[in-house]
């Protein structure tokens, strides 16, 4: 049907404002073939939920030193972007597993927030080695927290031993410092402080602690 011969005014205006290229066939075809790109793109635009993923997490406050049981951890979903690197993601790689520091609810747990090589290496070094130490003098316990640098002093080994105490091993680092009823204690049931060492100097301090009163000096 041809055009009218009398076109009303907003016929007129739309002509006007068309160029006249928009009006051929080629400029047809280019305007279909946008549109298949823009389709094309948008089918292979990544889903949203591909950047998402599984992760344990703590589902209530958490004490440090608690053995972790399946109803203090459950599995959620975060996004990619904010989960931190070594997110435990299988409740079975953490039950059982004891913690290393306080945990909030809702917080990721990380493989250094669980006592193991990973912790240790962490906070010493490669061959670092995680030495528990009931200490002497017990008030030290309310007094370090993880993360503190302590030396480690031993006792003369009897009242005739002449020798003079001393430094068996400096710069150690507190992982965890065991709170009552956490499962974590020396053989005569008293609260210990875990500490992360170098592996001969952990070798020579668990040698002593089992033989000599040992305590600690803070940095």
């Amino acid at each position: 049907m041809g055009e009218s011969l009398d076109p009303s005014p907003w016929s007129r205006l739309t002509r006007a404002l068309r160029p006249d290229w928009s009006r051929t066939v080629a400029a047809r075809r280019i305007l279909a073939g946008a549109l298949v790109v823009l389709a094309a793109a948008a089918a292979l635009r990544d889903d949203p939920r591909d950047a998402q993923s599984d992760v344990v997490v703590a589902v209530r406050d958490l004490a440090p030193g608690v053995e972790l049981t399946a109803d203090d951890i459950g599995v959620q979903t975060r996004a990619a972007p904010t989960i931190p690197e070594g997110a435990a993601t299988q409740l079975d790689a953490v039950v059982g597993r004891t913690l290393a520091g306080a945990t909030r609810r809702g917080e990721v747990l990380t493989d250094v927030r669980l006592l193991g090589p990973r912790l240790a290496g962490s906070a010493a070094g490669p061959d670092a080695r995680i030495v528990a130490l009931p200490l002497a003098d017990a008030a030290l316990l309310d007094l370090v927290r993880p993360g503190d640098v302590v030396d480690i002093v031993a006792a003369p080994q009897s009242a005739d031993d002449e020798a003079q105490t001393r430094v068996i091993a400096t710069n150690a680092v507190v992982v965890l410092v065991s709170q009552k009823d956490s499962g974590i204690a020396s053989r005569g049931g008293n609260r210990v402080v875990l500490v992360a060492l170098p592996a001969a100097a952990a070798k020579t301090v668990a040698g002593a602690a089992l033989v000599q009163a040992v305590t600690l000096t803070l940095h």
